[in-house]
């Protein structure tokens, strides 16, 4: 390899290109080989073959380019965009060849962060930032030239919203994240260039799609969100909605299920047993 350049990933799988110039190739065939990723290139080598692509010719990822049955088949493959067409890529380990491949183009990139943007739905008078960004197994983690750390888990994304802004005099295009900081609800906005976003907005939009849940919420279950949202503590929800105590620890439950709810501590309901009486009396008697 060129100076510089080092190994993310060497495993095997199928690729194929489904479409040349603007054309979709409704008879192509996946063909079996090895797939290499380095943070340079992506390499293609089966039986007919090396195909080398450097990273920086890689435009963005597409959505499913199901050409033909055989492709349809296929659960998990990326849809690498360049120049002159697609290229399907499906290697064994897939969640593991995406991380890496996301990392590739997105890590040793520099970007523009205002964190927190929005905090509690109150915008925030923070500035523009440089910061670097690194893809993992579950969320972005994004470090700010002010030693500020964030991170966005990728099962804990809600709003995602794309947008122009002028940026220290110049046009950029701005992604926009709801997540958690903690226990509070934060906006978090990112600016790059054009092919940046494009990719960062791919795999936030993953992330999105794992946080989505079907569930179908009555008013008391949106009240109780927009309370929660707003900063009341859940041990308050009951006395503020004035909702009976086990209707809400009812509904905690069933939105915690949902993964709509993150857990912090169980309130346990006690009453004392022999021993505990026997105790307590003692420390009475010694008072």
């Amino acid at each position: 390899m060129k100076r510089g350049e080092y190994k993310l990933s060497d495993t095997h799988g199928r690729f194929l290109r489904a479409e040349k110039n603007g054309h979709e190739i409704h008879d192509a065939t996946w063909a079996s080989g090895r797939i290499l990723l380095s943070n340079r290139r992506l390499i293609l080598a089966g039986n007919g073959g090396k195909q080398t692509i450097p990273l920086s010719a890689i435009e963005g990822l597409e959505g499913r380019v199901d050409v033909n049955q055989e492709v349809a088949s296929v659960s998990e493959y990326l849809s690498v965009r360049i120049p002159s067409g697609v290229i399907l890529v499906a290697p064994k380990e897939f969640e593991e060849f995406e991380q890496e491949f996301y990392g590739a183009v997105l890590n040793e990139g520099t970007f523009l962060a205002r964190h927190p943007a929005v905090e509690g739905g109150v915008v925030q008078n923070t500035e523009w930032e440089r910061s670097r960004l690194k893809v993992e197994s579950e969320a972005v983690s994004m470090a700010t030239v002010s030693g500020t750390f964030v991170e966005i888990r990728l099962d804990d994304i809600g709003d995602i919203t794309t947008g122009r802004r002028t940026i220290i005099d110049d046009s950029r295009l701005v992604v926009e994240v709801e997540h958690s900081d903690e226990e509070t609800s934060v906006q978090t906005y990112i600016a790059g260039s054009d092919r940046q976003m494009s990719f960062l907005e791919s795999l936030l939009r993953k992330g999105e799609e794992q946080s989505e849940v079907s569930l179908e919420l009555s008013e008391t279950d949106k009240q109780v969100l927009t309370a929660l949202y707003s900063g009341v503590s859940p041990f308050d929800i009951p006395s503020f909605l004035g909702v009976d105590v086990d209707e809400v620890e009812e509904l905690y439950v069933r939105l915690i299920d949902h993964d709509v709810l993150n857990e912090v501590r169980i309130r346990h309901e006690v009453t004392l047993n022999a021993r505990g009486r026997s105790i307590a009396s003692d420390v009475i008697s010694d008072q």
